[in-house]
């Protein structure tokens, strides 16, 4: 006996004719309902990108008062480019920071870099955490955004650590740094004090902002300069929730998640290799490591392997360094450090995921892979956007400087890699750009700060969801 279809059944059951138009009724209110919740979600990003704009705007107003600068008072393109670097933790400069700007101007630095490392709306929500001890809804959504920050739930006791870290080692930083430049440099003690605090605040939040015209070159040999600044800047590039992790589970690496194994194993691996590749191409060159001993070599190439990937301090002349060097270089600064840390770059979880993408199609494997989980196809399209956008803005930027500079192509593309992974180093050639060069350099130390995605949402006015799907077939590849 043929049984009824579904149609026949509803029709012949009052009931079930009832159902189905409630059914009908609540999919028509939830539609415009789930439409609204994905406006809501946007807001928060939208929100830390106008917060960036409005900072960048009271920093250059800052640095344009005469106070601010010594001399003359500083031109609108010097405090807008000084800004954009210190907020978006970069670390490029046009003139001269220890000598062009006065000691207002200093702070007004420091506390940009403070600022962009710390994150403007994560800011924003630690003071409104100290005041109310409460978070509303959208405030959590906005630190999320600002912190990166795994879980929503969470973010009111992640501020609370991030606070408390931050202060932490920016404050032991600070210390080792002013004893050293007291006792052994013979610094008065206002002054140590100041130059601790200033370089550790940079070297944690990733800047590369230094008081001494030739950065830190005349301290590369000394491992009680080099070294704290190097960790500072190892510690601000992992992120704060793995900093959390590890500080937590550090006897129990089985229980870390996904994000900091890969975080940490991918960090370790290309600082490694980034040690070997300096000390190899820049070990006789007569410009760089080539008159230091060998200790001196391998603190100064360790130090320079850590800053491409962070922040823009050098303790050797990055314009005397060896072509190649630069190349291999611009690698390690496009990929950037950890996706939750202070520091640019595409970061090291996009190219791991790439990498494990890779590894998984090589091997004809239906699923990707790493450390025991299976990573989603929404995972593997991220990275591959997040990647294919930065590659295109980097060459686009490069070509149109190039067409239009002096320059050569090597020391352009150093100049907007480092510019769009907020690194902060430089051939030399960043105050000779002209004012067009200097303004694409400005929208790269933007956009990278805050990524291409994000911008992109934020600025995205709708979202539409597609309810067409298309006939299914392949291409040729390769």
């Amino acid at each position: 006996m043929r049984q009824p279809d579904a149609a026949s059944a509803t029709a012949a059951d009052p009931l079930a004719r009832i159902a189905a138009r409630v059914a009908g009724t609540r999919a028509a209110w939830k539609a415009p309902n789930r439409r609204k919740r994905e406006v809501n979600r946007r807001r928060p990003v939208q929100v830390v990108v106008l917060g960036f704009v409005a900072a960048i705007a009271a920093g250059t107003f800052l640095l344009l008062l005469p106070v601010s600068a010594t001399g003359s008072h500083a031109s609108f393109l010097e405090a807008l480019f000084t800004t954009v670097s210190a907020l978006c933790v970069t670390g490029l400069i046009v003139v001269d920071t220890p000598t062009h700007w006065t000691t207002f101007g200093h702070v007004v630095i420091l506390v940009l870099i403070q600022i962009g490392g710390f994150g403007v709306m994560t800011l924003a929500s630690v003071l409104a955490l100290m005041l109310s001890r409460h978070l509303g809804l959208e405030t959590r959504f906005v630190a999320a955004t600002a912190t990166r920050t795994l879980r929503l739930g969470d973010v009111a006791e992640v501020l609370r650590g991030v606070f408390r870290a931050t202060v932490l080692i920016e404050g032991v930083v600070a210390v080792v740094l002013a004893l050293r430049w007291l006792a052994w440099y013979d610094v008065p003690l206002p002054r140590a004090l100041w130059l601790g605090v200033f370089h550790s605040v940079s070297a944690f939040n990733n800047a590369g902002f230094a008081l001494f015209t030739d950065n830190l070159m005349g301290f590369a040999t000394d491992p009680w300069i080099c070294l704290p600044v190097a960790a500072s800047l190892i510690l601000g590039g992992l992120g704060f929730p793995v900093l959390f992790e590890v500080y937590r589970h550090h006897r129990h690496p089985r229980r870390w998640t996904l994000l900091t194994k890969v975080t940490l194993a991918g960090s370790g691996i290309l600082l490694a290799l980034g040690t070997v590749f300096i000390l190899l191409g820049e070990w006789a060159n007569p410009g760089t490591l080539g008159p230091l001993s060998p200790a001196g070599k391998l603190l100064a190439g360790f130090f320079q392997a850590v800053v491409p990937r962070t922040a823009g301090f050098n303790s050797v002349d990055i314009a005397q360094m060896n072509t190649g060097t630069w190349l291999g270089m611009d690698v390690l600064m496009f990929i950037g450090g950890g996706s939750s840390g202070t520091a640019g770059g595409i970061k090291v979880t996009t190219l791991a995921v790439l990498s494990f993408a890779v590894w998984s199609e090589l091997r004809s494997d239906h699923d990707v892979t790493a450390f025991g989980w299976r990573l989603p196809p929404t995972t593997i399209r991220e990275a591959l956007t997040v990647s294919t956008m930065s590659m295109v803005l980097v060459v686009v930027s490069t070509v149109v400087i190039a067409m239009t500079s002096p320059f050569t192509l090597d020391q352009i593309l150093f100049e907007v890699v480092s510019a769009f992974a907020t690194v902060g180093l430089s051939t030399g050639i960043t105050a000779d750009l002209v004012p067009f060069h200097q303004f694409i350099v400005i929208a790269l130390m933007f956009v990278g700060r805050l990524g291409p995605v994000t911008l992109g949402t934020a600025l995205a006015m709708r979202s539409r969801e597609s309810r067409i799907r298309h006939p299914h077939t392949t291409i040729p590849i390769g």
